[in-house]
């Protein structure tokens, strides 16, 4: 599997700022209510603070960067259509801002994606363009689409308006925190994918320990913050339920902010994503997908230390049905 980085994926004229997160944070305040702020005590560890992305309309905070993007596009650049890449959150996200806004669009997505994520793209409108994720490069897919039709490319998380609109979470959270939790978050835990979340969390809360968690052995993000340097995922990586953070490699962009504020990340195994996802729905009545749950896994492992101001972000709730049901059931 190769992974190229697209020219077309980070416009190198914009980077994202803080400037931009408020902005993106205006734009989804007037478009959509805040999702829920809510208490979790864990035993021995204080209150950790769950931020239920899972409620958005799309199910994920993805809805944030798509439409931050997308509201921003010319009138010309809404006449070409948007092509994405998403394993079905950023899918979602995309195909929801486009019906709004009369654009057409295309999603590039692996075709071991979830059926309900597939299911849920289509029905906004979207078309999707299958591929094989562990032998073909979805960005390198979506280039030759951009290419061929003149389409924008709308990255799922190497694109400044997206990783700006991502951090608009950042923005809701802090002012919930403030009025909830006593004051503004001390550390924020995040599932992470390619870094989108993560680095528009970053910009959000400049004063906030930012901890992103990938499942075990797709720990890109993790090992290049490790090294200093973008490092690839690893060959033959195993099978993962996260499927929303299965990405190759981050992009220079995410990277940047990243490290800009000597984060390090953590990784989680299966098993304790399963035990995050059946405590979210036992304690807070939410159904939360395996991707979603990682950073829960996290401080539930006592990976990532809680203070009483440690918020959570779950990020994510579109599984299948029966996949949950199982987990919910311990047949694991």
């Amino acid at each position: 599997m190769t992974n190229p980085i697209p020219e077309c994926a980070a416009p190198v004229e914009r980077v994202p700022t803080r400037d931009g997160v408020l902005r993106a944070a205006a734009k989804i305040a007037a478009l959509l209510p805040e999702t829920p702020l809510l208490p979790l005590d864990l035993p021995g560890r204080g209150t950790v603070w769950c931020k239920a992305e899972s409620l958005q309309p799309v199910g994920a905070f993805k809805i944030r960067g798509a439409w931050h993007r997308m509201s921003d596009l010319s009138s010309e650049d809404r006449q070409r259509g948007v092509i994405a890449v998403s394993s079905g959150n950023h899918a979602q996200g995309v195909a929801w801002a486009a019906r709004r806004l009369g654009v057409a669009a295309t999603i590039v997505m692996p075709s071991d994606a979830p059926t309900v994520k597939l299911d849920a793209t289509r029905a906004l409108g979207a078309d999707i363009v299958l591929y094989d994720r562990m032998r073909e490069s979805r960005d390198a897919i979506a280039g030759d689409l951009c290419a061929q039709t003149g389409a924008v490319l709308v990255h799922a998380y190497g694109d400044p308006w997206v990783i700006e609109g991502q951090g608009s979470a950042g923005i809701e959270l802090a002012t919930q925190m403030e009025r909830h939790a006593g004051g503004a978050p001390t550390r924020i835990v995040c599932s992470c994918g390619g870094g989108g979340l993560t680095a528009g969390l970053a910009l959000a809360c400049p004063d906030t320990e930012i901890v992103p968690v990938e499942p075990e052995g797709w720990d890109d993000v993790t090992r290049s913050l490790a090294a200093g340097a973008i490092l690839p995922l690893g060959k033959n990586p195993p099978k993962t339920a996260c499927d929303a953070l299965q990405t190759p490699i981050t992009f220079p962009i995410n990277f940047a902010v990243m490290t800009s504020r000597g984060m390090q990340g953590v990784t989680v195994s299966e098993a304790e994503v399963r035990a995050a996802q059946r405590l979210a729905f036992a304690r807070l009545r939410l159904v939360i997908e395996p991707g979603g749950a990682a950073g829960l896994a996290a401080l539930l492992a006592g990976k990532v230390p809680s203070d009483g101001r440690t918020a959570v972000i779950l990020s994510g709730g579109n599984v299948d049905p029966q996949a949950f049901t199982a987990v919910i059931a311990g047949k694991d």
